[in-house]
């Protein structure tokens, strides 16, 4: 058999696991099959197979034996098309479809695509596709891709419209493979979704695979998927296309998105009929037995079932044998990362459409800059040794039995067997108080709760000793800190999560891989590293978890004594930041005990190096996120139309090393820079980004705003009273907002429905919801009237003080209901809204217990769960049950089992009677 012969015998293979039926010229019968490929005769003029799809030529294969070069037989399979025989039955005129083979390598092109040219395949395509192709006429997928819509830029962030457009136009070009590069919290989730919509509606796109490296960021995207709302339809994702994440080894073919994990999807094309939930959650980055398994061709996935593929952490799924997934597909593949690697960008054929780093964000308000927070110990630096003769623990590291050993000899160690094979309690300790007793003084003075900390620990065994340190050195409960692990036993990751992002508790996670890449924690002012990190990428991934900006009130939410998230801290106790496998970690601000007027008249004296210009522009950036729009424009015009935004940006451009060198060898006509050019290039560069602050006008009023946008803090200065009493002016403005409150009501009382429904009780059969309040609460604050919930009620206690109950210094969006009950004259006595719930529940558990109703010790645990969640949010209903904390408990199903078929109604009255 001669190595043509064998490529044939491959190439038949290829075929028959594709669908195709296979035959000799002898026996054809083009329409055994909806795909029939035909063997020519070996050497004859002819095509070595001819592809009939519903009895008529689709395409041809041409065949060369194993090593063959196949750049040049391209022309060869035009050729046989072009001179079939006019009267042979053809699928289209000309048959468009062109493969060329040699069994290990295939190459394939449609002619009918503008500007076709021929790409590699892992197969061939099945005939039900070249059927549907055909249908299509000269309107393919790579054609569309050439006519797509202007984008529809409301909802999206400028980064996010500029990397569509840059990927439209390589999609345009047929550049199969692109890389976005987008900062951590930047948008890369909504750009993917964005431009899976558009490919989905405008291109006509089948089907679009979205890789992520976990589990619990699949069901991330797969929210934000189902929740993204279209621009131009207004509908939901989730209401036009399905959205299938998977948990099994099943697609659903009418899927229009599949979230999956890379490595889920792998062990599909291995035929594996399912893969283990735990793989799932563990990211493919951890995974590594060293055996190499290669992919084959898989029937029920074929090549083309997906056309575009965005790949989130592409930096990680390049490598091993999830490399062959990506290979796999014929699909447009779209690399999404924040830290591109040299091998990320060859492996994507340097095609890197999107490049936004993290001082850009900064500039955008996009991201918050960080400060880094260095502890160090003696032990963490040196190690310890232990005499002989000392008795000392053994753990074992699984199942953390301990047992006792006398040392018979000294035993010293290094700081690098620290919490792997040694346990050094105080070392731990002593980083964890180091860190607690910074909180009030150096890291965020004037605060008295914990900020929302993530600690990175080496390994489960460690995360384990971390967190009961924290809990026992900050005197707190269980709740206070909590692991979040694969590991974690009791309660689920992912409601973990969840607390630790939307709830007050708990205030510090320790974490080891589970929360380092990916998962989204805005509130998370303080990343605490427990383990040094091998990898420079994986370190700027963990690093990017503190980047996310939040909104002040939702981080009010969370951590009720912070006013705004305008930087985050990295508390490094273990050399990291310093270590010579990740790059040096220079955080923007680095004057920090210079005033921001000093630094603007530095500028302007031409005082100008990387760290003045660095810390400016930081300083700038956070700024510009504190101004109403007004403010913005005016600074605007007198900096000769330039934003604070774009000044922030151009001042981070100019400190861009890769910029500034090739400037420098512009300057030195592409030779190599001498010193001095690049002193003189980096020179002219800050002068021109540091350009708006020559004009004396700008400076003067961007000093002025800053000063009128900051307090400075005296904590030497000893106060004592001198004269306690009311103001008379005081009283008088309580009674006018009173007043006020009360016209607002009379006015508006049969157009909100917040007080419809107040109104209506208690014989109307509507129930408040918290929504219904917040829209109530928005309104007052409208003009004329410009009230809060806190300042009518402080001007109510003003006025009645005898007749407010309970009061404190919270105030409630629910409390706005019982101010309107009090200004409206159905209550006397001014409660707040919680305490109100809870004196109506105890009055309603009395009654059912007078009535012969016990409730055991797990009902009376439901039962307060859902007085508390009526405290907060007004109402309770069977969709609750999906979220913290019920779903921490068993949800809707364990509350059902609790109670039985009396559950229904029950959670009917309770919430009238608790909310009534």
């Amino acid at each position: 058999m001669n190595p043509e012969e064998q490529a044939r015998q491959e190439i038949d293979r290829l075929l028959k696991a594709a669908g195709w039926v296979v035959q000799d010229y002898r026996n054809i019968d083009r329409t055994a099959s909806l795909g029939v490929a035909v063997r020519d005769r070996t050497g004859c003029p002819d095509p070595d197979y001819m592809l009939y799809v519903g009895g008529g030529i689709a395409g041809v294969v041409e065949a060369k034996k194993r090593g063959d070069t196949l750049s040049h037989v391209e022309e060869q399979a035009a050729r046989y098309v072009a001179n079939l025989s006019p009267t042979a039955p053809k699928a289209h005129e000309p048959p468009p479809f062109l493969y060329e083979s040699t069994g290990v390598e295939t190459f394939f092109k449609d002619t009918r695509d503008t500007d076709a040219r021929s790409r590699r395949t892992f197969a061939f395509h099945k005939p039900e596709t070249m059927r549907d192709w055909l249908d299509e006429d000269a309107s393919t997928f790579r054609n569309r891709l050439k006519q797509m819509p202007p984008i529809a830029e409301a909802g999206l962030r400028p980064v996010q419209v500029e990397a569509l457009g840059n990927l439209e136009r390589s999609f345009a070009d047929c550049r199969e493979r692109a890389l976005v590069q987008m900062t951590m919290g930047s948008g890369k989730t909504v750009f993917a979704i964005s431009e899976a919509y558009r490919l989905l509606k405008f291109a006509k796109a089948r089907r679009v695979l979205f890789l992520v490296d976990r589990n619990n960021l699949g069901r991330q995207a797969h929210k934000e998927f189902t929740q993204f709302v279209t621009p131009d339809d207004g509908r939901k994702f989730g209401e036009l296309y399905i959205v299938q994440h998977l948990t099994h080894n099943n697609l659903d073919p009418a899927a229009a998105v599949v979230i999956t994990t890379i490595q889920r999807l792998y062990s599909m094309l291995m035929g594996q009929p399912d893969y283990d939930e735990e793989l799932d959650e563990v990211s493919d980055f951890e995974q590594n037995d060293g055996v190499e398994r290669r992919v084959g061709y898989s029937p029920a996935i074929p090549i083309e079932f997906f056309d575009a593929i965005f790949t989130d952490e592409c930096h990680r799924s390049i490598y091993k044998e999830w490399r062959q997934v990506l290979e796999y597909f014929d699909a447009f593949l779209v690399g999404l990362t924040a830290t591109p690697s040299k091998q990320t960008i060859g492996f994507f054929r340097r095609n890197l459409v999107m490049e936004y780093g993290h001082e850009r964000a900064v500039a955008d308000g996009v991201n918050v800059p960080f400060e880094v927070y260095r502890i160090k110990t003696k032990v963490t630096q040196g190690g310890s040794t232990i005499d002989a003769g000392y008795e000392v623990d053994k753990r074992d590291k699984q199942t953390r039995e301990i047992r006792w050993e006398l040392l018979d000899e000294e035993f010293a160690y290094d700081g690098s067997a620290l919490d792997r094979s040694v346990v050094a309690e105080d070392q731990i300790r002593t980083i964890v108080r180091a860190y607690r007793d910074a909180l009030g003084t150096d890291l965020f003075p004037n605060r008295t709760e914990v900020p929302k900390t993530l600690v990175f620990a080496k390994d489960d065994s460690h995360a384990e000793d971390v967190v009961r340190i924290i809990r026992e050195e900050f005197g707190k409960g269980d709740d206070f800190a909590k692991k979040i692990t694969y590991k974690v036993q009791g309660e689920k990751p992912e409601d973990l999560i969840q607390a630790f992002r939307n709830s007050f508790n708990p205030r510090i996670a320790v974490t080891v891989d589970m929360v380092a890449t990916g998962t989204d924690i805005k509130p998370v002012e303080v990343l605490l590293f427990m383990r040094d990190i091998r990898s420079r990428i994986y370190f700027e991934q963990m690093k990017g978890r503190g980047t996310r900006t939040i909104d002040p009130e939702e981080l009010k939410g969370v951590t009720p004594d912070a006013t705004r998230k305008d930087r985050f801290i990295i508390v490094d106790a273990v050399g990291v930041t310093e270590s010579e496998f990740v790059e040096p970690t220079t955080p923007i601000e680095r004057k920090r005990t210079i005033s921001f007027q000093s630094l603007v008249q530095m500028v302007a004296r031409g005082e100008i190096d990387e760290n003045i210009v660095s810390s400016l522009a930081g300083r700038i950036a956070v700024l510009n996120n504190d101004l109403d729009d007004g403010t913005r424009a005016d600074l605007a015009e007198l900096a000769g139309g330039k934003t604070l935004s774009v000044i922030a940006n151009d001042m981070f451009t100019s400190l861009d090393p890769d910029v500034r060198e090739q400037r420098a060898r512009e300057v030195a006509g592409g030779a190599e820079p001498t010193d001095t050019q690049r002193a003189q290039v980096d020179r002219q560069m800050f002068e021109e980004a540091t350009l708006p602050f020559n004009g004396a006008e700008f400076r003067n009023r961007l000093i002025e705003v800053k000063q009128r946008n900051e307090q400075t803090i005296d904590i030497y200065t000893l106060d004592e009273v001198i004269e306690t009493g009311f103001d008379p002016q005081a009283t008088e403005r309580a009674k006018q907002t009173w007043e006020t409150f009360g016209r607002f009501i009379e006015e508006h009382k049969n157009d909100i429905d917040a007080l419809e429904i107040i109104y209506s009780r208690p014989y109307g059969d509507r129930h408040l919801t918290f929504e219904q309040v917040r829209r109530l609460a928005d309104a007052i604050q409208t003009p004329p009237y410009s009230l809060t919930p806190a300042k009518v009620w402080n001007a109510y206690e003003r006025l009645e003080k005898g007749r407010v109950k309970d009061s404190r210094p919270e105030k409630t969006l629910a409390d706005l209901v019982n101010l309107v009950r009090v200004a409206i004259g159905e209550s006397e006595d001014l409660v707040p809204f919680e305490a109100d719930v809870r004196a109506k529940f105890d009055n309603w558990l009395q009654e059912q217990q007078a009535h012969g109703t016990q409730f055991t010790p797990e009902q009376l645990e439901w039962l307060t769960m859902i007085r508390d969640h009526v405290a907060t949010s007004l109402s309770v209903s069977a969709e609750d049950f999906d979220e913290v904390p019920f779903n921490q408990h068993g949800g809707l199903w364990a509350a059902h089992k609790a109670f039985g078929d009396d559950f229904d109604s029950l959670l009917e009255e309770l919430s009238e009677v608790l909310a009534g």
